[in-house]
C-alpha cells in the first residue's frame, strides 16, 4: 500500500502565469496580509478624522449678549421690582455656569482628540513606511521568483537531457 504526503515543498500556485512552489506561498500570502492591514489601518484613521471633523464647538457669543441685556435691563428697572428680577437673574446665572461647563467639557475632548490626532499621524506615517517596504519586498519577491522558476526550467531541462 503506497501512501500519498503532501507537503508544503510539493504545492504549486499559478497566479497571472507567475508559478509559485514551496514556501513563496507562504511569503506571497504573509505579504498579501500585510498590505491589508496597512490598507485596513489607514482607512480606520481616516474614519476617525472626519469624526473628530465634524465636531463643533457652541458660540458663546449669544450667551454674551444676554448678559449683556440682564444687565441693561437691571439698570433700567426700579427698586421695587428688584426681588423678581434678582431671581431671574440668578436663575439665568444658573443656566450660564451650566453652559460654561459644558464648554469647558467641550474643550478638554477636543484637546483629547487633538492628541490622538496627532498619535495616529504617526501610526498613518508608519503605515506608509511599512507600505513603501513592502513594495520594495514584493519586487525584490518578484526577482527572484522569476531566478527561482528559471532554475527548476534548467534543472528540467537537465534532467530530460542529461548528456548535452
Amino acid at each position: 500500500m503506497e501512501r500519498n504526503v503532501v507537503g508544503i515543498e510539493n504545492s504549486e500556485l499559478k497566479i497571472g502565469g507567475q508559478t509559485f512552489k514551496g514556501a513563496w506561498i507562504a511569503v506571497v500570502l504573509a505579504i498579501g496580509s500585510t498590505i491589508g492591514g496597512g490598507v485596513w489601518t489607514a482607512s480606520s484613521l481616516y474614519s476617525r478624522l472626519e469624526a473628530v471633523e465634524s465636531i463643533q464647538v457652541p458660540d458663546v457669543q449669544p450667551m454674551q449678549e444676554e448678559i449683556q441685556l440682564i444687565k441693561q435691563q437691571l439698570v433700567d428697572n426700579d427698586i421695587s421690582q428688584l426681588q423678581a428680577k434678582l431671581a431671574t437673574l440668578g436663575t439665568n446665572l444658573e443656566t450660564i455656569l451650566d453652559q460654561q461647563e459644558k464648554l469647558l467639557e467641550l474643550k478638554s475632548e477636543l484637546s483629547t482628540l487633538e492628541k490622538e490626532i496627532e498619535a495616529m499621524k504617526g501610526v498613518v506615517a508608519k503605515a506608509e513606511v511599512i507600505t513603501a517596504d513592502n513594495q520594495a519586498l514584493e519586487e525584490q519577491l518578484k526577482v527572484v521568483g522569476r531566478e527561482i522558476n528559471d532554475l527548476w526550467m534548467a534543472m528540467d531541462d537537465l534532467i530530460a537531457n542529461p548528456l548535452r
